[in-house]
């Protein structure tokens, strides 16, 4: 009687195909850097301005090293080395903390590579940035009841750029960073990068209340060691990016929590307040909403969304009472982006319409596209319901108990809410180039795929993203 071959053996070459594809993947994204660098450079020569010193990042060439070079060649090594070992065997709450220290760390590290105050101290404080403006607000009323009447430019009162293309939200931050006695550049790229770095977590702890739990511990490595921490530090996106991932992780805590207490409501609320303020500190974050709608979908809790919906709707409502109506700011907006001397104008939108997720690919690294592969291959499997499909009585709170595994199929739609709000951003026009800063909110979320990966391949793909990172600080200089 022939006997069949060892399990493992059979295995093998579907996993050794499977790595063929992985790097396949991560070649692709290579390959459309490589032709966004190209035909970039080549409009760029022939007097098309595509407004990208190094397309398609918004950086100049710029070899350098800094104060920040060696400590953060040295942690990225430790976390691709060591991180995955304990990822896996840490306890949840020191893991987060270990996460966010780290992550902290390598995004300071790599702003440091620009020295204190290039690298940190003096991000926002440029004319175009918030700070400029924040001397200027004496009557935080008469800033929201006149802050229309300042979007658009060339007006004796005008904004300048960043403050101009965003809602008061955000310049309301910094004007109360400087209002308790922490103004300047210092303490606003300090607060930053607190915020900012703690995305990996927020993204980790979503994953865990949506029964993603191995998948939060595989990924939480590639959260931190993410390129996208080279425009974290400092930018007001990555902040955007860190109220965002933890507005969705409350909301899914509160609805994974048991139904008959009451931390339910404290996390729903405390998320919904988070996911209306995004409305006021960018118009795009308004695409966050897909975000809770995962959490319903996973969930089947309508209690959660609601009170979430109710204290979005508080800040909202508090907003316009206070003056700013969000419809008219965002209509202006777009009158702005379509004004003369203005970068969205002129920037050719059939170059950037597929550039622009070139830039992306940069931010979120080679193995993201590996696991997005990955992530792309198991939807047929992950979203088909079990035998016994759904109980009668809806999906449990601790996720989708009628699907095959609830944390793979969480993993799938959050990725999917994430490209769905890239890709409508893309299209829209409204984001032609500098999308390695601005998609921060949406890039950890397709980042978090990398949790497919296979562990003994972990390291590898975390020098690999390390390298990246380390590469774009190092060679570039962004102009802002």
């Amino acid at each position: 009687m022939t006997q069949s071959p060892p399990v493992r053996e059979v295995g093998r070459p579907i996993q050794r195909a499977a790595g063929r594809a992985d790097l396949i993947a991560a070649g692709v994204a290579g390959a459309l850097v490589v032709a966004a660098w190209a035909v970039g450079s080549w409009l760029t020569g022939h007097g098309t301005k595509v407004y990208a010193p190094t397309p398609p990042l918004y950086a100049g060439f710029g070899p350098h090293v800094g104060p920040g070079s060696l400590p953060a060649l040295v942690l990225a090594v430790l976390v691709a080395l060591r991180g995955p070992e304990l990822a896996a065997r840490l306890a949840w709450r020191p893991l987060l903390a270990a996460g966010y220290l780290a992550s902290v760390a390598w995004t300071t590290f790599l702003a440091l590579v620009d020295g204190w105050r290039t690298g940190i101290a003096g991000r926002l404080t440029v004319p175009t940035e918030y700070l400029h403006e924040v001397p200027g607000v004496t009557d935080i009323g008469v800033l929201l009841h006149s802050f229309t009447t300042r979007i658009l430019a060339f007006g004796p009162h005008s904004f300048t750029t960043h403050v101009a293309a965003h809602p008061p939200g955000a310049l309301l931050v910094f004007v109360g960073l400087d209002r308790i006695g922490l103004g300047g550049g210092g303490p606003a790229g300090v607060l930053c990068i607190l915020v900012g770095a703690s995305t990996p977590v927020a993204v980790a702890v979503t994953l865990r209340a949506l029964g993603g739990a191995g998948l939060a511990r595989a990924g939480l490595p590639f959260l931190v060691l993410a390129p996208a921490a080279v425009w974290v530090g400092v930018s007001a996106d990555g902040l955007f990016a860190g109220v965002l991932a933890w507005g969705v992780a409350l909301i899914a805590l509160g609805a994974a929590a048991r139904p008959d207490g009451q931390r339910w409501v404290g996390w729903s609320l405390a998320g919904g307040l988070l996911l209306g303020g995004c409305l006021y500190l960018s118009y795009g974050l308004v695409l966050g909403g897909l975000f809770p709608l995962v959490v319903l979908a996973l969930t089947r809790r309508i209690g959660p969304i609601a009170v979430a919906a109710g204290a979005a709707g508080a800040v909202a409502g508090a907003f316009t009472a206070a003056g700013f109506w969000w419809p008219t700011g965002y209509q202006l907006t777009k009158i702005l982006y379509g004004q003369p001397l203005q970068l969205g104008t002129e920037r050719p939108y059939g170059y950037w319409v597929w550039a622009a997720p070139a830039a992306l690919a940069i931010a979120v690294g080679p193995a993201t596209a590996a696991g997005l592969r990955r992530l792309a291959a198991s939807v047929p499997t992950v979203c088909v319901p079990t035998a016994s499909g759904p109980t009668a009585s809806g999906l449990a709170a601790s996720g989708p108990t009628g699907f095959r595994d609830r944390g793979r199929l969480a993993l799938v739609l959050l990725g999917g809410a994430a490209l769905t709000a890239v890709l409508l951003a893309d299209v829209s026009g409204l984001s032609r180039g500098e999308v390695e800063r601005i998609w921060l909110p949406w890039a950890f979320w397709l980042v978090a795929a990398t949790a497919l990966l296979p562990g003994r391949q972990a390291s590898r793909w975390l020098l690999a993203q390390a390298a990246v990172a380390l590469a774009v600080n190092h060679l570039l200089v962004p102009p802002w």
